[in-house]
Formats: C-alpha cells, sequence, structure tokens
C-alpha cells in the first residue's frame, strides 16, 4: 500500500508527513546556515587567525566533503538502513559537531566539522527522498510539495544568520554555535516524537524564535521590519504545521529499511559479533579522524572528490549504458544536468566565502547615520560609536582598515572627535549590520518568491506552458550571471574609499534567489521522479556530489579573491577598501560571463534533455509499488 493510501487526508492537497519534514528540516537548516555564516569570519578573525587563502581552502574542503558523504549515505539508506533511521543518525552527528565548535582547540575545530560532514551524508539525502515518497504515482502536486519544503529550508536559513550570525558576531563566537546545537536538537525532536509532542515543538519553538528575533531586531527600524517579516513567516508556517498534523504525522511505513532482519545479521558468518548495524556506527568512528584530516589538507580532499566522485559517475554511466533506452536516457539527462548544477553552484556558494567577506569589507552597511558636512568642521563630537562608517577615514592620522575598526569597537565609543576636512561625508550614530546578518538575504528573497514560483509553475502547467526542466535550469543560470554582474557593476561604481552601495548587494543576491528557484526545488524533484526506483536514494546522492565538487571548485575561485595585508606591527591585518574593491569586482564579472555563456548552451540543449526524460510515460521513481516489487 502507498504512503498515501494509509495518509488519504491531506492539506491543500499535500500529505501531513511534508509538514513533519519541513520542520525538521527547517531547524536542520537552521543550524547548518547558522554555522555557515559564521565560519569564515571565525577562521579568520578567531583563534586560528588564518589568512583569506587558508580560510577559502578550509572553506571549499568542508563545503565539498558536506555535499560529498551524501552519496554514501544514499547508499546505506538504500540497501540497509531505510531514510528513516540515516536521519536520526545524521541529526545526531550534527547536533554533536556544533557542540564541539564551542571548544577553542584546532582539534576540537576539525573534528567538529568532520561530525558536521558525516552527519550530513546521512540527513541531506534522505530526507528529501522521504519527501518524494509521501506523493503517489504521477502526482502534479509533488513539485508544488519539493518547493514548499524548500521554503522549510529557506526558513531556516533565514533565521540562522539574524539569530546565530548576530550572536556569534556580537557576543562571542561560541554562542553562535551553541544557538545552532540547540537548533539542530530541535530539528531531530520533530522528526522522531509523537504526533502531538510534535505539535508542541511546533508551536512552542515558533513562538521562541520569533520572540528572539523581535528582540534581536530593535533598535532600528529597517533591521526590526526585516525581524518581524522573518517572525511573522515562521509563525504563520507554525500554525500551518500544527494544523496540519493534526490530520496525521509521517506515515509509519515511509522510509523504512527494506530488510529489517539484514541490520542484525552478521556482516560476515566468520565475523558473528559484526552485526551490519555494529559495522555502520563502526565505519562512522573510522571516517571521523580521517575526514577532519582531509578539512586539514583541501588538496588532498580535492583529489579524493576527483577519484571518489569520477568512479561514482561512471558506475551511474555503466547503469544508464546497461538499461532499456526510455531508462537509459532518462539518467543521461540526470547526468548532464548535474554537470550544469555543479556550475551553478560553484558560482552560487560564493555566499559564504568571498560574496560573504566583500559585504564584511566593501559593502556600506550602516544605516540611520547622520552624514558630517563642511558645516560639522570644527565641531568636537561626544561619545561617538565606532562603526563600519569609518572604514577608510583617518583617525589620529591613520586610515582606519576593518582591523583598526574592529579594534576600536572593542574599546567603545570615540569620548571626543574632532571633525576636520578628512571627516566630511563620514556617517556618524545610526546601525551597523553586521556582516552575517546579509546571509539571510537569499533564503528571505526565497520566502518572498517562493510560493510565487510555485503558483507560477502549476499556473503554467495547467495550461500546457510550463518550460521544461532544462529551460528553468538554463533561466537559473542566466539569472545568476546577472546577479554577478550586478555585483561586478556595484564594484565599479564604488566611491572613493571602495564602499559598495548595499542596493547592488541586495540585488545580486534577488537575483541570485529567483536563479536558485528555477533550478534547486525542480532539481531534486527531477531525480525522484527520472531516477529508477531500486536506486532514487543513490542517484540522489549523486546530485549532491556533483554539488560537493562545486563547492570545492568554489573555494578555488574565492581564493582567486584572496587578499592579506600585514600593520606597522607586522602583524596580519585587512587592506583598506580602496585596495579590495576591484579584486572582488575583477572575479565577479568573470564569473557573470562564464555563467551567462553556460545558459546559452543549456538553452540549445533543452529540447533534446526535454525529448530524453519521456514525460509521456511514468517515470520510474514513480512506479506502484507492485511494480517495483516486478522489477526487483
Amino acid at each position: 500500500m502507498s504512503a498515501t493510501a494509509a495518509q488519504p487526508r491531506t492539506v491543500a492537497g499535500h500529505p501531513p508527513g511534508l509538514f513533519v519534514l519541513f520542520f525538521a528540516e527547517m531547524w536542520e537548516r537552521f543550524s547548518y546556515y547558522g554555522m555557515r555564516a559564521l565560519l569564515v569570519f571565525y577562521m579568520i578573525k578567531g583563534f586560528l587567525a588564518y589568512d583569506d587563502a587558508r580560510a577559502y581552502a578550509v572553506y571549499g574542503a568542508y563545503t565539498a566533503l558536506v555535499y560529498a558523504t551524501p552519496f554514501i549515505g544514499g547508499v546505506l539508506a538504500d540497501r540497509l538502513l531505510g531514510a528513516r533511521q540515516a536521519v536520526v543518525i545524521g541529526a545526531i552527528l550534527m547536533a554533536a559537531g556544533h557542540l564541539l565548535m564551542s571548544v577553542e582547540l584546532q582539534w576540537a575545530f576539525f573534528g567538529a566539522l568532520a561530525l558536521l560532514i558525516v552527519g550530513n551524508g546521512f540527513f541531506k539525502p534522505n530526507i528529501s527522498t522521504i519527501v518524494g515518497s509521501l506523493y503517489p504515482p504521477g502526482s502534479t502536486k509533488r513539485d508544488g510539495g519539493f518547493t514548499l519544503f524548500y521554503m522549510g529550508i529557506n526558513l531556516g536559513a533565514a533565521m540562522s544568520p539574524l539569530l546565530c550570525g548576530y550572536i556569534g558576531e556580537t557576543y562571542g563566537w561560541h554562542y553562535g554555535f551553541g544557538l545552532a546545537t540547540i537548533g539542530m536538537l530541535a530539528g531531530l525532536a520533530v522528526f522522531v516524537a509523537p504526533t502531538r509532542l510534535t505539535q508542541i515543538l511546533i508551536g512552542g519553538g515558533a513562538l521562541v524564535a520569533a520572540s528572539g528575533l523581535l528582540i534581536v531586531g530593535r533598535g532600528d527600524p529597517i533591521l526590526l521590519a526585516v525581524h518581524a517579516f522573518i517572525a511573522l513567516a515562521l509563525l504563520v508556517a507554525a500554525a500551518v504545521g500544527v494544523f496540519a498534523t493534526t490530520r496525521g504525522g509521517l506515515p509509519d511505513e515511509v522510509g523504512r529499511p527494506k530488510n529489517p532482519e539484514l541490520l542484525r545479521e552478521p556482516v560476515h558468518p566468520s565475523l558473528p559479533w559484526l552485526s551490519h548495524r555494529a559495522a555502520v556506527y563502526l565505519g562512522i568512528a573510522v571516517s571521523i579522524p580521517i575526514i577532519a584530516l582531509l578539512v586539514t589538507r583541501s588538496e588532498v580532499a580535492g583529489w579524493v572528490l576527483i577519484v571518489f566522485g569520477g568512479l561514482a559517475l561512471l558506475s551511474l554511466v555503466v547503469t544508464a549504458f546497461r538499461a532499456e533506452k526510455i531508462e537509459r536516457e532518462r539518467l543521461f539527462v540526470i547526468l548532464v544536468m548535474l554537470f550544469f548544477s555543479m556550475l551553478f553552484w560553484s558560482f552560487f556558494e560564493q555566499a559564504g566565502s568571498s560574496v560573504n567577506n566583500f559585504t564584511d569589507r566593501n559593502v556600506d552597511r550602516v544605516v540611520g547615520a547622520r552624514e558630517l558636512t563642511k558645516e560639522d568642521v570644527g565641531q568636537v563630537l561626544e561619545d561617538v560609536p565606532v562603526t563600519q562608517a569609518f572604514l577608510g577615514y583617518p583617525l589620529e592620522g591613520k586610515p582606519q582598515t576593518l582591523t583598526d575598526v574592529e579594534r576600536r569597537q572593542k574599546e567603545g565609543p570615540i569620548e571626543r572627535l574632532q571633525v576636520d576636512e578628512s571627516l566630511v561625508g563620514l556617517k556618524v550614530g545610526g546601525t551597523e549590520i553586521k556582516a552575517s546578518v546579509f546571509q539571510a538575504a537569499n533564503p528571505i528573497y526565497i520566502l518572498l518568491f517562493g510560493l510565487v514560483f510555485s503558483w507560477l509553475w502549476s499556473f503554467l502547467g495547467r495550461r500546457g506552458m510550463e518550460p521544461s526542466t532544462p529551460v528553468k535550469f538554463g533561466l537559473g543560470l542566466l539569472q545568476l550571471g546577472l546577479g554577478f554582474a550586478a555585483l561586478w557593476y556595484g564594484a565599479a561604481q564604488a566611491d572613493a574609499r571602495g564602499m559598495v552601495a548595499m542596493g547592488w548587494l541586495l540585488l545580486g543576491y534577488m537575483l541570485h534567489t529567483t536563479g536558485e528557484l528555477c533550478l534547486s526545488p525542480v532539481g531534486l524533484s527531477m531525480v525522484t521522479k527520472l531516477a529508477p526506483a531500486r536506486m532514487v536514494s543513490t542517484v540522489m546522492g549523486a546530485w549532491f556530489l556533483a554539488t560537493a565538487f562545486s563547492n570545492y571548485l568554489a573555494g578555488l575561485i574565492a581564493a582567486l579573491t584572496g587578499v592579506s595585508a600585514s600593520d606597522d606591527a607586522g602583524q596580519k591585518a585587512i587592506p583598506l577598501p580602496i585596495e579590495t574593491v576591484n579584486v572582488y569586482g575583477s572575479v565577479f564579472g568573470q564569473i557573470a560571463v562564464v555563467a551567462i555563456a553556460s545558459s546559452v548552451l543549456m538553452f540549445a540543449l533543452a529540447p533534446l534533455l526535454t525529448k530524453w526524460m519521456h514525460a509521456e510515460v511514468d517515470a520510474p521513481g514513480e512506479k506502484s509499488e507492485g511494480a517495483r516489487e516486478e522489477a526487483a
């Protein structure tokens, strides 16, 4: 019996289990993106004191391996654990990783990253697979369901920089990491709890988080409006989630192991003491120190990805050539789309590295301030807070770098500031928006546009006008390229200090987001529709494996923007904005050209790929249970 047959009651056509997964994934993404918003800053400004090149290398290796391990997690779920148990294991490992990040020791830092990498490998592919399994064969609601699920991802991703990022940058890195730990535990609890307790967790967690958002956002009307919007979205989602779960929860049979007895059986007759379940736990324990070492040696991680990824993708190619015509051509479509997805994410993932540092160093982030004019020359201002607006302006005869500004911020306000002509144009007062907070721009745009895109695809689909998946990929690449063009143009229009107007950054993020909405949700849905039923989780893992390699490439691309300098005492310092703005602008412009050219190629291939998808035939991933048993 299918999941939907066992659970016929729906909410707007979607199964109630979708809303359980929505909140489990929302809190998991809250923890992941909360840590990601801080990671590069923590490595550069925290106890590790890395330069840009080293921080980008570690960040690239970490994010690459985060997306490499889902291939293994998908295989283990398909053949042994089942998706449900894999999600629980992953959540526990990630919670432990976030907690370990609060220990200020190098071995703890890399051990924490390894726990997060392994945990994500179990969690990420399998919760997406469970979403797909909730819908019956041929359901027209599947794409809409994945878009709703994607909005849950981005609601968590929107909250995390506003809470974890702000608290980490303001009060201490480890408070931010600790908050991420709580978020991960909340996601695990929602996933495993009985339905009644799940409702309490959904509603109570939303109330606590919404209150925190309003408290943190007070002080500036613009920030408060942003925080209030996210708080309102969270409360509305929670209300819908609580209502939906009155109609049921996650069906018991969804995500269960295909052969539960196999978990208790020994891996080999000569090893009666080592069950398959114990072998999984042993493999986890052995893999964590190995992966920690790979993160420290990013070049080794790159070669491992090339070899491992090449073998994994080769296995899919071999499977495709051995398959019958329709299944073969559908697998070819997945493989081609993997390549373009890899290009997209290698550019898009600059958000956590080079774009994050560009925001910190070159984007004017002060709002609500008064700009000093010639009429202010000669005045003495008292108790002036030091903000990012001081970048490039002289204090005590020395132009202020970001390193100088952050040091002065720790010393408190300037008691007496003599205004001379060199300070004309300086913004005083106002509120400085922390750089990590801008990591919320992308998920906030998704919350604004996600339902619009979901409605748009449904509207066009009912009229036979919906673009094919390859065309949507082309649109995604085109908009991504235009987003980087906006960043390039903003850098070209920087002021005399090398500072860029905030609007260009927000425009760039908006175009990246609309591109993402064209590509990412439909990509996940495509895999579940086109992959053979016997290997859906494995192919989903391969999809994330391509994203892994793109994240490694993203680290290499980000390294092109690396800057370093030393102060008068020989200590590492961040250069003046005027010295870095063109470095970022040049790289962003090159990315724009490549992304737009890739979109043109995607549009050219779209007719052939659409034909190979064989939309007129039931997709293997949507066969009935009887057909699946017959195929097996």
